[in-house]
């Protein structure tokens, strides 16, 4: 209760206008019992002939509370947003002028349409309404004036096209005057608040987001008519094509009560003797393809492209038949409005198909769809084979009793949604359990590996590493060198894209279709900074997106110049090796595990993985498991190496021993290159045995950053502490205070910070290492890749554990309660 009365007194601070205009639709409500029962349409609605003053009023009230709740949540997304741009006076302005602007512009528009004969119209000049959420709607699309690029496009086409649904597909009066406010938005923007220039054309990635938005409204617009309980949109009727429903008993009734509709009352008997699951599942079938193939198109697949076209154009063609049928057989002349009543369904699919085609340029990743062909017709053949033989084994179990003739006449109807059956004759139905399933689930399993099969080809598009890519990719980081995690790019699970004259590359893993990169590009230095622009085309070819992790802060500079967005995420931590002496009191912890070593008999001593003794090896390999027993938790992988890495080429190992051989400390050292040559070290793998000499670690840096410069190492690096920074005195953006709270929640487990503290001793110099990503929508998507690269293997069991680890351990830390 307290963080909540935080969190209001800051939104009364910070958006007073919003928090008094949420307050008082609220408390407005309540008094007048219009949360339960609906407002008093008659005394505040708008409607073409209501008097002028019920503009003002309408925008106090909503029509249910399922309309308080929906208006308040784009109150608290737009409202404070709004007031930080614009001033709480100026956005007050904005929300009353496009909601008054708006509700006369919509019955002015309704009003010259009458004339037409237009049924729907007809309905609403009668109706009342009561929209704040139009003044709302008009602020957000004016504050779209004030957005990025990107932002300004996404904003602008969700909002209106949720706008359009609801206007076109449940049609009162309330949905007309909200799209209204919206296009008042628009221009009141244009003249008032406008101040970025004109955006450039959107890039292909953005391209494929938007036409994958509309294919995805087309088909959310129909399952919005199956919730609403009495839709009256122009496209209501086109519902039934795309997201068909069961036949209600009255009509079953009516339509059986007549004997020349026999056939029909046979054909929706069967329809309405459905299931509810398989009714439903098949009866949203259209739609679901359509999501389906919205997904494919947002990753720029070629196959999901022709997918589209094809649907739309049989919606088109169906939709065309159905009118031309209507119009043919109509008793009188066809009036402009029912031309306009059955003509705008006509459009959305055409409008989608232009769309589709003016954009086939963006969408040319071809992905291998034998898989999803093979599996579907294999499908379709058992499924066939098992209707057709099943059936007939148990023929008594459909009325009337079917042949084997019937049954395989009546299979291609066991595909199709209960709403199209009437395009074939029915020819019986089931009446027992084993028929019923053969019957009504046949197509229901079929569609499902469809729908599966459909996803799975858009998701798939990995790359192939082949050897030689790995082989050249190592051949330029040893010429050219980079930072000190320009190593890992060699490890075991990158992938790598060349730069066309091969003398940059990226290395990189696809993770949930972003693509990871790991540290900067290795290659010519002159070459790296069109290896990422190059990089980030590919990947836009690819329908992935780009994410540069853990690079430096002078790549995260030219970045940021192309308008991407950068968040710190770790802290590299360099010992100059030149100057370095363990004088003086900040040295005291080394020097202390230095004469301690020697006086125990323990010495450092320097291997690789393919020399060291058996004795060694295994004793590394129990260390390592009972470090990873004791977490109960899989090895954090991506940028930290672990016993696989220990074998790399040029990888050298500083193991602690004592007299006896046994181990208690191990590390593992990774080149850095500079034109050929060898000029750091950089720590990666750490491990000390739990009853092992305590101060292992620190004598094994010591002792390597003695040798190592002995032989003419110019630093080492102890490598990034992953969560961890310095505190430079800069005020974190939001996106870097969530990263720094998810630091300290892993804390009690992963000890990041615990490290970061621990590589103080060696007094380095702190260099930053940022992410840097193109599209900040993308953020939750890089944020599972991000923990799926780090933890690859880890299993529902072991997130459960990881979770209860950290609650246990979070409370734990909790100082106790004084009473």
């Amino acid at each position: 209760m307290a963080g909540a009365a935080h969190r209001a007194q800051q939104l009364i601070r910070r958006a007073p206008f919003t928090a008094a205009l949420v307050l008082t639709l609220w408390i407005v409500g309540a008094a007048t019992g219009s949360l339960v029962d609906g407002p008093v349409l008659e005394e505040v609605g708008f409607g073409l002939s209501s008097p002028l003053w019920t503009a003002l009023t309408s925008m106090l009230w909503c029509a249910n509370l399922l309309g308080y709740l929906g208006t308040t949540a784009l109150l608290l997304v737009f409202g404070p947003v709004a007031e930080r741009e614009f001033g709480s006076l100026r956005t007050a302005a904005l929300f009353v002028s496009t909601h008054v602007v708006g509700v006369f512009l919509g019955a002015g528009l309704v009003r010259l349409g009458v004339p037409t004969g237009w049924v729907w119209l007809d309905y609403l000049q009668t109706d009342l309404a009561v929209v704040p959420s139009a003044g709302v709607v008009g602020l957000a699309l004016a504050l779209s004036f004030r957005l990025p690029a990107l932002w300004r496009r996404r904003v602008r086409l969700l909002v209106v096209i949720a706008l359009l649904v609801l206007a076109l597909y449940s049609g009162y009066l309330e949905d007309v005057l909200r799209l209204s406010g919206g296009m008042a938005g628009l221009v009141i923007g244009w003249f008032a608040v406008r101040s970025r220039p004109a955006p450039s054309a959107p890039t292909h990635e953005e391209t494929r987001v938007l036409v994958a938005l509309l294919l995805a409204a087309s088909a959310l617009g129909p399952i919005v008519v199956m919730l609403s309980p009495f839709p009256n949109g122009p496209l209501s009727w086109f519902s039934d094509l795309v997201a068909v429903s069961q036949p209600d008993a009255e009509t079953i009734a009516d339509l059986c009560a007549d004997p020349e509709w026999a056939n029909e009352c046979r054909t929706m008997t069967v329809q309405a003797s459905y299931d509810r699951l398989p009714a439903m599942m098949m009866s949203v079938l259209p739609a679901l393809l359509l999501l389906a193939l919205a997904e494919g198109l947002r990753r720029g697949r070629r196959f999901a492209w022709w997918g589209a076209l094809s649907l739309n154009l049989g919606l088109a063609g169906l939709m065309g038949w159905y009118v031309w049928n209507y119009v043919r057989f109509a008793d009188q002349s066809v009036t402009p409005g029912q031309l306009m009543e059955f003509g705008i369904p006509l459009l959305l699919p055409l409008a989608i198909v232009i769309v589709l085609l003016s954009t086939r340029k963006h969408f040319p990743l071809a992905t291998g769809v034998r898989r999803f062909w093979t599996i579907t017709g294999s499908g379709f053949l058992a499924l066939s084979a098992l209707y057709v033989f099943g059936g007939y084994l148990i023929r008594d179990q459909f009325a009337p009793e079917a042949t084997f003739t019937e049954l395989v006449a009546d299979l291609p109807a066991r595909f199709l949604p209960p709403g199209y059956l009437g395009l074939l004759p029915a020819r019986f139905r089931a009446d027992d359990i084993v028929a019923t399933l053969l019957f009504e689930y046949t197509g229901m399993v079929f569609w499902l590996v469809v729908l599966i099969g459909l996803l799975q080809v858009s998701w798939r598009a990995r790359p192939v590493c082949a050897d030689s890519a790995a082989a050249q990719a190592r051949a330029l980081m040893v010429a050219h060198g980079g930072t000190s995690l320009s190593y890992m790019t060699t490890w075991r699970g990158n992938h790598y894209w060349f730069t066309p004259d091969g003398s940059a590359a990226v290395a990189y893993r696809v993770v949930a279709t972003i693509a990871l990169t790991v540290g900067d590009p290795i290659g010519a230095p002159d070459a790296r900074r069109e290896a990422v622009r190059g990089f980030a085309s590919f990947c836009a070819h690819q329908g992935w997106t780009p994410c540069l992790y853990s690079i430096s802060a002078e790549l995260r500079d030219t970045v940021a110049a192309h308008g991407w967005q950068t968040v710190q995420v770790a802290e590299d931590t360099v010992i100059p090796l030149p100057p370095l002496s363990f004088t003086g009191k900040k040295w005291q912890d080394v020097r202390t595990a230095l004469n301690k070593a020697t006086k125990e008999g323990i010495t450092a001593e320097w291997w690789t993985w393919r020399d060291a003794p058996l004795a060694l090896t295994d004793q590394i390999r129990s260390i390592s498991s009972e470090w990873v027993a004791d977490k109960g938790l899989p090895e954090m992988g991506f940028t930290l190496g672990g016993l696989d890495e220990l074998s790399g080429d040029g990888v050298r190992l500083l193991i602690a021993v004592d007299a006896d051989r046994t181990v208690h400390g191990i590390t593992s050292w990774l080149p850095v290159y500079v034109d050929g040559t060898v000029t750091g070290w950089t720590l990666d793998f750490m491990r000390r045995r739990a009853s092992g000499f305590r101060g292992s670690m620190e004598f094994l840096i010591a002792s390597a950053a003695l040798t190592l410069r002995e032989e003419g190492a110019e630093f080492l690096s102890l490598s990034g502490a992953p969560l961890a920074r310095l505190d430079r005195g800069e005020r974190p953006r939001a996106l870097q205070r969530v990263l720094d709270l998810t630091g300290q929640v892993l804390e009690p487990v992963y000890g990041f910070r615990s490290l970061f503290a621990f590589k103080a001793k060696f007094q380095p110099v702190y260099r930053p290492m940022f992410m840097a990503y193109p599209d900040s929508a993308a953020l939750p998507r890089i944020a599972n890749a991000v923990s799926r690269a780090y933890l690859p293997g880890m299993s529902a069991r072991q997130g459960l554990r990881l979770a209860s680890k950290v609650i246990i351990r979070r409370d734990a830390r909790k100082p106790a309660v004084r009473h």
